[in-house]
């Protein structure tokens, strides 16, 4: 069985997207973008342009999963109301299209992918090099962590595919004992 997976880091200046497709147990970057949200004149308009897309990604690419990161309270209380309000019109568009949607807290996507839940969003993009295949880091960051949601969504979405569920002590333990995985 084939489906695909949207995964979205969510942002109301940028806005991180990536698809990868699950076949047969493994993963293949279908692409990865971000949205620039800067130069829009509020937040309004922000967030009907972040629906927008999202519809469109849909209508293109048809994913079967929506993995979403979560909101983190920050220094700034005011940023995750409006980071809230981002991943609600992702989460809208989704639920208007019928795609199921999980959401993953920041920490839970960087050990998913790194083993390390407090990895730089640099780590991150490295280790989805390896994962998906990805031949090049792109300029914005906030792509490659939308594409490590879906990553996370697909290890944590299967019978032990998980890091956790095999109980291995890191990421160096893991490719040890699955290096097809890592490839």
């Amino acid at each position: 069985m084939e489906r695909i997976i949207l995964g979205i880091d969510p942002g109301t200046t940028v806005m991180g997207f990536g698809l990868i497709k699950v076949k047969q147990n493994k993963i293949s970057l279908i692409t990865l973008d971000v949205l620039l949200l800067h130069k829009l004149p509020n937040h309004e308009m922000k967030l009907k342009r972040i629906f927008e897309k999202i519809i469109a990604i849909i209508d293109e690419y048809h994913p079967d999963e929506l993995a979403i990161e979560a909101p983190f309270l920050g220094q700034n209380a005011q940023s995750m109301l409006k980071l809230g309000r981002a991943q609600g019109v992702c989460i809208a568009a989704c639920l208007s299209r019928e795609i199921p949607i999980t959401e993953y807290a920041p920490k839970k996507i960087k050990m998913a992918i790194t083993g390390n839940g407090n990895a730089s969003k640099e780590q991150v993009a490295g280790m989805l090099m390896n994962l998906v295949n990805l031949k090049e880091i792109p300029k914005k960051l906030d792509a490659t962590d939308g594409l490590a949601a879906a990553v996370c969504h697909y290890l944590n979405s299967g019978k032990n595919n998980t890091v956790e569920a095999k109980g291995y002590s890191g990421w160096d333990a893991f490719v040890k004992n699955n290096p097809s995985r890592a490839k």
